[in-house]
């Protein structure tokens, strides 16, 4: 009977390649403890303790709290932008919105605070009374889509809390905003 050399080689290396698979199933996680798994139970084993727990049992929580604050920033989105001296909802604005309502409806205990902003340019009184428009615009479309009106509130800060600082007009487009903010009452 006569080898071939080379099928002997790759068998050598296909038996090494799955001894190696093996090893690493029992890598070491901290401190010297070894890893051993089953299809239901994880075994942590170190020379002070064992632990055993089951991996379906605890999930870790990715995401922020449903409900929070972080919740309607990251998952609903929290402001919606307006064009150079216009109070009006564009209508990617009014569809932000509806995420806020449909949140809102999700969560009854929340109430929201819909703060006003303006860019740099213009008064100090103006940017106040254009910031209110804005909030006030953001709050009566929000209500039209069935929000309790004691739900939401509104607040302007006019120039006087920028998103963005700076004098240019990416600056002056993330300015020109209302933010929802969660109620702390």
């Amino acid at each position: 009977m006569r080898l071939n050399l080379p099928l002997v080689v790759a068998a050598a290396f296909l038996l090494a390649a799955c001894t190696t698979a093996s090893e690493d199933a029992a890598k070491s996680v901290s401190g010297g403890e070894k890893v051993a798994s089953s299809s239901s139970k994880t075994t942590v084993s170190s020379a002070s303790t064992t632990k055993t727990t089951k991996s379906a049992e605890k999930p870790l929580s990715a995401g922020p709290k449903p409900g929070s604050q972080l919740d309607l920033e990251i998952n609903v989105g929290d402001r919606v932008l307006f064009d150079y001296d216009k109070s009006t909802l564009s209508s990617d604005s009014r569809t932000t919105i509806g995420r806020w309502a449909e949140w809102l409806m999700a969560y009854p205990a929340n109430k929201i605070i819909i703060e006003g902003h303006a860019d740099e340019r213009g008064t100090r009184e103006y940017n106040l009374a254009l910031g209110e428009r804005r909030a006030n615009a953001a709050r009566e479309y929000l209500i039209s889509l069935g929000v309790n009106p004691n739900r939401a509130k509104t607040i302007s800060f006019g120039k006087e809390r920028p998103a963005i600082p700076g004098s240019n007009e990416n600056a002056y487009a993330q300015n020109r905003r209302a933010v929802a903010v969660l109620s702390k009452d």
